[in-house]
């Protein structure tokens, strides 16, 4: 059974609003709280150097976005989570070694810093890819965020367009406006215009959505982890601008 005092209300309440949604061997807790960094778990299988948990807090990775790393606790000692990922219905949690055993409970530790970078990069991202497919009705056509930057490619002819649209980002960030994160059935997310911005990505292949609201600026249906406000994404710099080729340009940036 879901441990609910992990949770924010805010959190439980998404987890109420979601009921039935997640069928997952590993219950996705980023899914609800995008600041719950340290968490209890019983670890349910252990296969060679990986782990699964209950349920984890560890994002997998997805949508360009690089997966969590932290540390497990056990037997007194810190055990580095060097990589996680999804299989199926299940989050894999790389440990290098297999000391911890099935069925006990553990302390659960998200390398914090780097988690909070990507997600203020994650949240600059949407901001950026509305203003584009808003005023220029460009598309992301790839993309990825580490800790250290994040590079989306646009179908865009023009540097001076980026350039444009990372200063407007800048002032839709200044703006604070908070981000709402809820759940919607499939029938009604997939009426909303813009609602999947990436050009070569299919819809999600549940019946319900989470959704990545920035009122007035964006909306999507998003797995990964935002932050609460706009005003934490910070100061949005370019680093550098590519030609990826015909209507197509690569913007690399990072928020300070």
């Amino acid at each position: 059974m879901l441990n609910f005092k992990h949770f924010s209300r805010k959190a439980f309440v998404l987890r109420q609003q979601s009921h039935n949604l997640i069928m997952s061997d590993s219950y996705p807790l980023y899914m609800f709280d995008s600041y719950l960094n340290s968490f209890k778990s019983e670890v349910i299988e252990v296969v060679n150097d990986k782990i699964y948990l209950k349920e984890t807090a560890f994002f997998p990775g997805g949508g360009g976005l690089e997966n969590d790393i932290g540390f497990i606790e056990y037997n007194n000692r810190q055990i580095p989570v060097v990589k996680v990922e999804k299989e199926g219905k299940r989050i894999a949690h790389y440990i290098g070694e297999s000391e911890i055993p099935k069925g006990v409970i553990v302390n659960c530790t998200i390398a914090w810093d780097r988690r909070y970078k990507m997600m203020r990069l994650h949240t600059a991202s949407h901001i950026i890819a509305a203003i584009a497919y808003n005023e220029f009705g460009a598309m992301v056509t790839g993309g990825h965020i580490s800790p250290e930057y994040a590079k989306d490619d646009f179908s865009l002819d023009s540097k001076e367009h980026l350039e444009a649209i990372v200063e407007k980002a800048n002032e839709v960030a200044l703006r604070g406006i908070d981000v709402k994160v809820y759940f919607l059935n499939k029938d009604e997310a997939i009426k909303i215009p813009g609602i999947v911005k990436l050009a070569e990505r299919n819809p999600p292949d549940e019946e319900k959505w989470r959704i990545v609201e920035i009122p007035g600026i964006d909306i999507q249906a998003d797995g990964g982890p935002h932050v609460k406000n706009t005003k934490e994404i910070g100061k949005i710099r370019i680093t550098k601008i590519e030609n990826k080729g015909k209507n197509r340009k690569r913007v690399y940036y990072t928020v300070e």
